[in-house]
């Protein structure tokens, strides 16, 4: 193989790898009357996502206080669902989802 060639073939297993993407967690739904809060965020086939999970924990949070809780933790893990395929069949958009659970109760109103 030339040195062209394999050149070529490094530069195409690269870019088939994937890079690393940073992304954000958004609220995207939730329950005020059970106190859970929805956090996700969406990746292409080509990205490896890079997500601050603590940011996403926060701002759960944050909705949570303006329901009157103290908090938030996260439960059940992370869900991921194909948003979009190709012709093969394989995932082109996937979208992943958290679910928090508002805690400390509804906060004493003053």
């Amino acid at each position: 193989m030339e040195m062209k060639q394999k050149a070529c073939l490094a530069m195409c297993l690269f870019a088939l790898a994937g890079c690393a993407t940073k992304k954000e967690m958004a609220p995207i739904g939730g329950s005020k009357a059970d106190g859970t809060v929805r956090m996700g965020y969406t990746f292409g086939a080509f990205e490896k996502p890079v997500v601050d999970l603590n940011n996403g924990a926060i701002q759960a949070a944050a909705k949570c206080k303006t329901w009157g809780y103290t908090g938030a933790e996260a439960f059940g893990g992370q869900t991921q669902t194909c948003q979009e395929t190709d012709t093969a069949g394989g995932c082109q958009v996937t979208n992943v989802t958290v679910e928090y659970q508002c805690t400390g109760g509804p906060a004493a109103q003053h």
